[in-house]
C-alpha cells in the first residue's frame, strides 16, 4: 500500500498529513478522473495481474482499504 500512497502524494504534494485507510479518496478528489488510468496501471504492476476495466466500480476505490481488499490483499 505504500507505492500506493506515495503516488497519491505525488499526484498532491501540497497533501499534508496521513491518509486515513477510511477517506474516502473520490470525494476528497484525491484519485481523479484524468489520472484514473494511470492509477489502474499502477495497480496492475502492483498485484502482478491485468485488471478489466469493465468489471470496476467507483466501489472499489472509495478508500485505502477497499483498494487493498480489492487488488492487492492477495500480494501481501
Amino acid at each position: 500500500m505504500e507505492e500506493v500512497i506515495t503516488w497519491i502524494r505525488s499526484k498532491h504534494p501540497d497533501l499534508e498529513g496521513d491518509i486515513a485507510w477510511d477517506t474516502d479518496l473520490i470525494e476528497s478528489r484525491l484519485i481523479a478522473s484524468v489520472s484514473f488510468l494511470e492509477f489502474i496501471a499502477l495497480l496492475e504492476e502492483l498485484s502482478g495481474e491485468r485488471i478489466d476495466v469493465g468489471s470496476l466500480s467507483v466501489g472499489d476505490f472509495r478508500t485505502l482499504g477497499q483498494i487493498n481488499e480489492r487488488f492487492l490483499a492477495k500480494v501481501a
